[in-house]
């Protein structure tokens, strides 16, 4: 993950140090230090053979990274605007590392680690100044997806939250705020949807190669556009109410009930777009030009996959 935050950061003009936290002798550093280059250099090479940049390109952006021994490790951190920990998931290994480069850091440097499991509070406490520490959690590939969530811990100073939103979206990221829970937002969401889909192939209800390409075509093409929340809005949560409680009966499990938000909202009239109130407020937006803007976005879509066709006039 480090090395896909370097590309990133690089990529967007900015000058990395990729640290290595572990003493080595010089042989050995010297080839962790090939490797990593050598890695960031490759996909630099397939950005630009996909067209994300010129093959000119590759050698600047390449020079903004630096690999950087143990012994030099206060140094390249008391430069550093940002700190970002990628050390293996071990809370106790995370707390070393984290403790180590906060004492070394600029007292005003943000720090944050990439954990993908741990929470934030359980390893705050191992910060120099933990007002200025977060969670940063970035989605494979980081040079590519765009989202990084980012969770606070019951320590963190607001304006250091604002601060980190504010430089992920200058280098093209898209930051999202979740509270300190496990599982962030998207890993949550999608570990239910991997789960049910390895399930349905266990129960025999469609091939693994039929699975994957529902999901391309109808559940991925569907959410690529909208929002979980704002389809739920779409269709009304008055069908999500329903079809939720027929699943449940159905198919014998409490795994598919509707949440008691659903209900609530159904009782208040928030029932999405046809209230014009749902999880979402559309009181003041012009639902028809929305409507059309969403539609046009899964145009867009059809035409990438290559599946958007003329109509078909006087049988031709």
């Amino acid at each position: 993950m480090g090395r896909g935050i370097a590309v990133a950061f690089a990529y967007a003009g900015h000058d990395v140090a990729v640290i290595d936290f572990k003493p080595r002798d010089a042989a050995a550093f010297d080839k962790l230090a090939t490797d990593a280059l050598g890695e960031v250099r490759a996909t630099l090479q397939t950005l630009a053979r996909v067209g994300m940049m010129s093959g000119d390109e590759i050698e600047p952006v390449l020079a903004r990274v630096r690999v950087v021994p143990d012994s030099a490790a206060a140094s390249a951190l008391q430069d550093a605007a940002i700190v970002f920990e990628g050390v293996p998931e071990v809370v106790a290994a995370k707390r070393e590392a984290l403790a180590r480069a906060s004492k070394m850091a600029a007292p005003e440097a943000i720090i944050a680690s990439t954990t993908s499991t741990i929470l934030v509070d359980d390893i705050s406490s191992a910060v120099d100044r933990p007002e200025r520490f977060l969670n940063a959690h970035w989605l494979n590939p980081a040079y590519l997806v765009p989202l990084v969530e980012l969770s606070p811990g019951a320590a963190t100073d607001a304006s250091v939250t604002a601060r980190l939103k504010t430089i992920l979206e200058s280098i093209g990221k898209v930051p999202v705020v979740c509270a300190a829970t496990p599982g962030y937002i998207v890993p949550r969401i999608q570990a239910l949807a991997m789960n049910e889909a390895a399930r349905m192939v266990e129960e025999g209800v469609a091939s693994a190669d039929e699975i994957d390409k529902a999901i391309k075509y109808g559940f991925g093409f569907r959410f690529a556009v909208l929002g979980l929340l704002e389809f739920i809005d779409w269709g009304g949560g008055d069908i999500l109410h329903y079809a939720s409680r027929y699943l449940t009966g159905a198919l014998g499990s409490e795994r598919y009930a509707a949440p008691e938000i659903i209900g609530r909202n159904m009782a208040e009239g928030r029932i999405g777009l046809s209230t014009r109130q749902g999880f979402l407020d559309y009181s003041t937006m012009d639902v028809d030009a929305y409507r059309e803007a969403r539609l046009k976005a899964f145009v867009d879509l059809l035409k990438h996959f290559e599946l958007a066709r003329k109509p078909v006039v006087d049988g031709k």
